[in-house]
């Protein structure tokens, strides 16, 4: 019998010496990857091709409201076969900003996800290598935690941006600031 509470126990203190030595992490993914150098590159690239879209719609709205005009302005006058055609090439005019409003929402999103892929990764590898050489166990994403303890675990973010070469002053609100500036300077 004491044979089994001394198993019992050293088992035991061996499961408090694992767990003391367990190491935990959390670093600020989303703000990482935000601030990345590559990051602001993908996003001019999603400006433009954004603003490209943005033209091509709005000049598919106006050529739609242009007809229309035309169409409010000269039906009275036009017979019932001219006016039936006129109604049929707004309705696919209508369909054609529908089908182009759809195809721009995928082919946005996919390219986003083409444009920042690499950029996800390269920012988990960083973070692995970080983790792998502190001897962590677990990296939690501080952005999706409701609380951590900051004494008992590491933060891996500061380091994680040194190895990104994301500069020190560089912060979400300084980027933020800036996209709001370029974004009013385009719309004036």
């Amino acid at each position: 019998m004491k044979r089994i509470y001394l198993i019992a126990a050293v088992l035991f203190s061996f499961g408090l010496a694992a767990t003391a030595q367990t190491k935990f992490a959390h670093v600020n993914f989303s703000e990482l990857v935000q601030l990345m150098p590559e990051a602001d590159s993908a996003m001019v690239q999603l400006e433009a091709a954004n603003t490209e879209a943005q033209e091509t719609y709005s000049s598919m709205v106006a050529e739609f409201q242009s007809k229309y005009d035309q169409f409010n302005q000269k039906q009275e006058s036009w017979t019932p076969a001219v006016r039936e055609s006129k109604q049929r090439e707004l309705g696919e005019i209508q369909n054609r900003i529908q089908e182009f409003e759809q195809a721009i929402q995928q082919d946005m999103s996919q390219l986003q996800n083409t444009l920042m892929a690499p950029i996800y990764q390269k920012a988990q590898d960083v973070v692995r290598n970080l983790a792998k050489e502190k001897g962590v166990i677990y990296v939690y994403d501080a952005s999706s935690l409701l609380y951590i303890d900051t004494a008992q675990s590491i933060d891996l973010t500061p380091e994680a941006r040194t190895a990104l070469n994301i500069p020190a002053d560089k912060t979400i609100e300084s980027v933020m600031a800036a996209r709001q500036a370029a974004a009013q300077a385009q719309q004036q």
